[in-house]
């Protein structure tokens, strides 16, 4: 045994350097021949500037020739997760209307130091913030209270899944400066392609539209901003898109086939969405 171990110890290293050195240097060969490959670099699609979409699919068409002419400044902040998102709105939002009038800011939690901007935003008395509640005065009611044209309002919509929206408005205390304001507007959303919490959910698109055209006293707002939604929704539908009811639609009608939560929250949230009608942003 010592002597197979010697001679394993005297001839293993020897064998072993050299049956190393050969995997290296032919590692080193294949390494070298992947990298003298061309490198295929994936083309994107082009896409348009102004509506963000492919060009294939460009909903320019359906946006006003010029950019509305509105006093309303608009604030989306927007969830992260939206950016990824392909059938967006905002997007859209803002190819309608002047630069400047539709400021974007993508986050989670928002403070004085770091958006010093969005913070005097909301410290600004002609400021509000769509967002449904008990605290909420109805919008068109309000701009009843004010002479036509004396206030040029700014806008605060939460951009994100309703969970997600509730969680922002929630957790950043620069949301609870502002005017609560809310739409009570008989409507239902356009946007079939995502599905939405209950029937009277709009999309951020849908919530700036109508708040739009109730602050500028312009019913046509309204329908030029909604143009691309529609277009956008149709197109899909033609190409292989399903609508999607909303979950008080299924639970109406008794179409909802997911196991109903245990949570007793949980079911008090699943029956508000069958009783209340205040309209709430998505």
């Amino acid at each position: 045994m010592d002597n197979v171990s010697g001679t394993s110890e005297e001839n293993g290293p020897e064998t072993g350097d050299g049956g190393t050195s050969m995997m290296e240097d032919g590692l080193v060969d294949a390494f070298g021949d992947l990298a003298a490959l061309p490198v295929e670099v994936g083309e994107r699609r082009p896409t348009c500037l102004r509506c963000r979409r492919p060009q294939k699919v460009c909903l320019c068409p359906f946006l006003p020739p010029q950019p509305l002419e509105v006093s309303t400044c608009l604030y989306v902040v927007q969830h992260p997760a939206e950016e990824s998102r392909v059938l967006r709105t905002v997007p859209l939002l803002a190819a309608c209307l002047p630069q400047g009038k539709c400021n974007v800011i993508v986050g989670r939690r928002f403070n004085e130091e770091k958006h010093p901007e969005l913070a005097a935003v909301c410290r600004d008395s002609r400021t509000l913030i769509l967002y449904p509640g008990p605290k909420s005065q109805n919008l068109e009611e309000l701009v009843q209270h004010q002479d036509v044209g004396t206030v040029k309002h700014n806008v605060i919509i939460i951009d994100g899944t309703w969970s997600q929206a509730k969680n922002m408005f929630l957790k950043n205390s620069l949301f609870h400066l502002p005017k609560q304001v809310q739409l009570n507007r008989t409507l239902s959303s356009q946007y079939v392609i995502r599905t939405q919490p209950s029937n009277i959910c709009l999309s951020t698109l849908e919530c700036a539209a109508v708040a739009l055209s109730i602050l500028e006293q312009n019913d046509d707002i309204q329908e030029v901003l909604l143009r691309p939604l529609k277009a956008l929704c149709s197109f899909q539908l033609q190409h292989g898109a399903q609508i999607h009811h909303s979950k008080e639609h299924l639970l109406k009608n008794g179409m909802y086939d997911k196991p109903m939560p245990k949570n007793k929250r949980k079911i008090k949230r699943m029956e508000k969405l069958v009783t209340d009608h205040n309209i709430c942003p998505r």
